[in-house]
């Protein structure tokens, strides 16, 4: 085997590559600034062809026609893409996509960072009126004590008026199994004593050793 020959063809192979790495290395540093001015969407050379996340602008749309939409909603027609973002740029706007599924894709004319700010906004507000429901778990057992139930019923009181679903859970334990109609009606005793803010969502189910029914609040008629 020539390995005078095989280290030449490795020393060769080592030289180019790090030739290639300090070639890419130089035009990296010349040209860092651009770079970051581009990966922060300002300044760059063309604003209106800078990538957005959300939409699709300007000569970022690819379809060949669109239905274009003026700035306050009005229909302008179907037309040639060239020929929407003709009008968008004479009224120094942008051509946004809001309905890429759509055949023809509907574009609409705007200031694109105010339509910007408005659906975030709009979107800030949705996620501030959806109501989250949680299941809070309370916890009895067969044996409990009438303070106990009481001060358990309470807790489960302030879950209800927040808005949650409350899962009451009573395990059987040993011996209690035999006497599961006093669960139940252990259960149920605590139902009622929530019976003016819940309404049972699910009703006792045994699976296993646990008994357990779901309360949510009470809808206001």
């Amino acid at each position: 085997m020539d390995f005078l020959g095989v280290d030449i063809q490795v020393s060769t192979l080592f030289l180019r590559a790090k030739r290639e790495h300090t070639q890419f290395a130089r035009w990296i540093r010349g040209n860092a600034a651009q770079l970051k001015r581009d990966r922060s969407g300002k300044n760059t050379v063309c604003r209106r062809c800078r990538a957005i996340s959300e939409y699709l602008i300007n000569e970022q749309i690819r379809a060949k026609e669109v239905r274009a939409l003026g700035e306050n909603g009005e229909t302008l027609g179907i037309m040639p893409l060239a020929e929407a973002l003709k009008i968008a740029h004479d009224a120094n706007l942008d051509l946004v996509l809001i309905a890429p599924t759509a055949n023809p894709p509907v574009c609409k004319t705007v200031d694109y960072s105010k339509f910007r700010y408005e659906a975030m906004r709009k979107a800030k507000e949705n996620r501030r009126k959806q109501k989250t429901t949680e299941i809070k778990e309370v916890q009895l057992s067969a044996t409990i004590a009438e303070n106990d139930m009481n001060t358990k019923a309470e807790m489960a009181r302030k879950f209800l008026v927040k808005g949650n679903k409350v899962k009451v859970a009573l395990r059987f334990r040993g011996r209690e199994m035999a006497h599961q109609q006093a669960g139940f009606d252990i259960v149920m005793a605590f139902c009622e004593k929530l019976a003016d803010c819940s309404s049972i969502d699910k009703a006792p189910k045994l699976e296993g050793r646990n008994l357990t029914v779901i309360l949510s609040e009470k809808k206001s008629k």
